[in-house]
């Protein structure tokens, strides 16, 4: 664990599994360092093997070290609530039993006061017709993971990405609070909607040759577009709906003339579609919200995946690691630490 100053303080939060609450609590500007662990049980160092047999009393939990001058309790409690079922005390999503139970674990009595009123403000909103089952608990001993558990969605990420899509995790969160809007920006709020501009607008907003490959499913000159040999680090939105979908790091030289990824990094906002068109049987890339045609997917990639997502520069828009808080996807920039 790295150490940090004494101004850092510490949240701790169960909700399910703890690979996807450490994944999603790294992106966000102010949190300085995440880590997996268990709480709440009577069991001293538990093993993960232990946890899951769900006889220690200890649920899979994430301990959050963050700057309170770039990001606040209350800001943290906002993000917990739009990352879980707070309904749900039998587990979370796929995973069920005490082990994945969702709690508060609060240090001191000021957490203890602010998350009891974050709780009181959910249970007063029209968000949920069920009640809130979230304990606010005292904090105890916090144990952290078996070192494989850390980081695991940077370890293991092509595991940790067929787990987190077939959780159940997002497409719960998804049907909450609209399409990721319950995915923060970092300064505790939720981002807007991704959705397709009404088509005046769409000829307004893009250039020619930009409309011609989003709506009309046109292809761009190889070598010579804007992101082919683009080296620098952030991430690729949709140009029509802005939704994220790729990655510098998973984007690598093809020879092709177009920028190549490995894998989308919301697979949730990529579609792939049959394209016999010239004579030809392909697999075509749209945006979800979009609609955009991105360009196609092949099976001559390298490793892991084996796959090479060949897009068009024209269908995205590259934001780099430095904009991403001020732009809204604050949640991404773990990705570059």
């Amino acid at each position: 664990m790295n150490e940090h100053n004494n101004k850092t303080k510490k949240a701790t939060f169960a909700g399910g599994c703890f690979w996807c609450l450490e994944a999603d609590f790294k992106k966000i500007d102010g949190v300085l360092e995440v880590v997996s662990g268990y709480i709440g049980g009577e069991t001293e160092n538990p093993t993960y093997h232990e946890v899951t047999l769900g006889g220690t009393g200890h649920a899979e939990a994430v301990q959050i070290h963050y700057d309170p001058a770039k990001i606040t309790y209350p800001d943290l409690l906002d993000i917990y609530w739009r990352h879980v079922d707070p309904t749900d005390a039998g587990g979370q999503f796929v995973d069920r039993g005490s082990q994945y139970r969702p709690a508060i674990f609060y240090h001191g009595e000021d957490q203890k006061q602010l998350a009891q009123a974050s709780r009181q403000v959910l249970e007063q909103s029209s968000t949920f017709n069920k009640p809130i089952a979230v304990e606010i608990v005292e904090f105890t001993q916090f144990y952290p993971a078996e070192d494989y558990h850390q980081d695991y969605y940077k370890k293991n990420a092509q595991r940790y990405q067929l787990y987190r899509q077939h959780s159940g995790r997002d497409q719960f969160l998804d049907s909450v609070w609209g399409n990721k809007s319950g995915r923060s920006d970092g300064n505790g709020k939720s981002g807007a909607g991704y959705s397709r501009p009404a088509d005046p607008e769409l000829k307004k907003k893009l250039t020619p040759l930009q409309y011609k490959v989003t709506r009309k499913d046109g292809t761009e000159p190889a070598f010579k577009n804007e992101y082919w040999d683009n080296k620098e680090e952030g991430i690729y939105v949709d140009i029509v709906s802005g939704e994220p979908l790729f990655s510098s790091t998973d984007k690598f030289d093809s020879g092709t003339g177009w920028p190549s990824f490995t894998k989308p990094l919301e697979a949730e906002n990529v579609v792939e579609k049959e394209d016999r068109s010239f004579f030809m049987r392909r697999v075509e890339v749209r945006s979800k919200h979009g609609d955009s045609h991105l360009g196609h997917v092949f099976d001559d990639g390298p490793p892991p995946t084996g796959l090479r997502y060949c897009m068009n520069s024209a269908s995205l828009r590259f934001i780099p690691k430095s904009d991403m808080a001020r732009e809204g996807y604050a949640e991404y920039k773990g990705l570059f630490e």
